[in-house]
């Protein structure tokens, strides 16, 4: 029999800016879904949708037919999942893990020994948008892992977003990822660089956006980007500290196979010291501030 939302069980692990509205989502849509992140605080819009909220990641995945991680990182992940309060000591043989946070290939392959000892099925799934598409299940998923995982994990992928991309074994999943944000910080690079030049040149920066909105050359994200580089809104959609996680995770495993990505080597020392000054908690578009004349 085919199973519906409503009867499934999720375990979710941190509902922080991308975690909230996922979660969300999957109360919305009839799961019953069983909440946990170390800030309680953050909890208590998602309790009062119907969410369950937990004390500790294990009582969280207690009785959870899928488990949810949505976490800045791989130690934090495993620090989540692991011990006497970790989600993995209470969680069922055949529950289905859906590992959906950016932490690189390395740490995505140690996430999956642990699976493999606890009898858990990891779908390594992180994914593509911010918190915007996150919010209107808009986001695209990255899947990949064991095929007898498909079905249940594609119920929840398909209430988070518009498309899954199924690559193969899991850890393809997180590689796909960091090429995806690898094209993405260069690509606003490239974008407040060329204002920097235009303001430079004496042209009106504005004007050249238009003239690349309308031009095959421009893209959606590059001139959203643009444009809020030029307003100064900084409203965050993806933090710059996680930009440059990534950023540097891309980094590591381009070395790992014997290949360079000079572009995003060339920025990085740029975008940490934007973080050093303070911005890391503000959108990744705040690197107009600290590109070309202004430095």
């Amino acid at each position: 029999m085919t199973k519906k939302p409503d009867d499934v069980t999720v375990a979710f692990l941190g509902t922080g800016e991308m975690g909230t509205p996922m979660a969300t989502r999957l109360i919305s849509a009839g799961f019953s879904v069983q909440v946990w992140n170390r800030t309680r605080g953050h909890l208590k819009g998602l309790v009062d949708l119907g969410a369950v909220e937990s004390v500790t990641p294990a009582r969280a995945a207690t009785g959870a037919d899928v488990i949810v991680t949505m976490l800045p990182d791989g130690p934090t992940v495993e620090s989540v999942m692991t011990g006497l309060d970790g989600a993995l000591s209470a969680s069922s043989p055949d529950a289905v893990w859906l590992q959906m946070g950016t932490v690189g290939v390395e740490w995505t392959d140690r996430l999956q020994q642990l699976a493999y000892q606890s009898a858990v099925q990891l779908v390594d799934a992180p994914v593509s948008g911010s918190v915007v598409p996150a919010s209107t299940g808009q986001l695209i998923i990255l899947a990949s892992g064991p095929s007898e995982a498909r079905a249940l994990a594609d119920m929840v992928f398909d209430v988070l977003g518009h498309h899954t991309f199924w690559l193969g074994d899991a850890g393809a999943g997180s590689r796909a990822k960091l090429v995806l944000n690898n094209w993405l910080v260069d690509l606003v690079e490239m974008v407040a660089e060329t204002l920097r030049v235009t303001e430079a040149l004496g042209l009106d920066p504005q004007v050249i956006v238009d003239i690349l909105a309308d031009a095959p050359t421009g893209s959606p994200y590059a001139v959203a980007k643009a444009r809020a580089m030029l307003d100064g809104d900084f409203t965050t959609n993806f933090a710059l500290k996680h930009a440059v996680k990534d950023a540097g995770l891309a980094l590591d495993a381009a070395r790992s196979v014997h290949e360079e990505l000079p572009l995003t080597a060339s920025l990085i020392s740029t975008w940490r010291r934007a973080m050093d000054d303070g911005a890391g908690d503000l959108d990744l578009s705040v690197i107009y501030r600290y590109v070309g004349a202004s430095t």
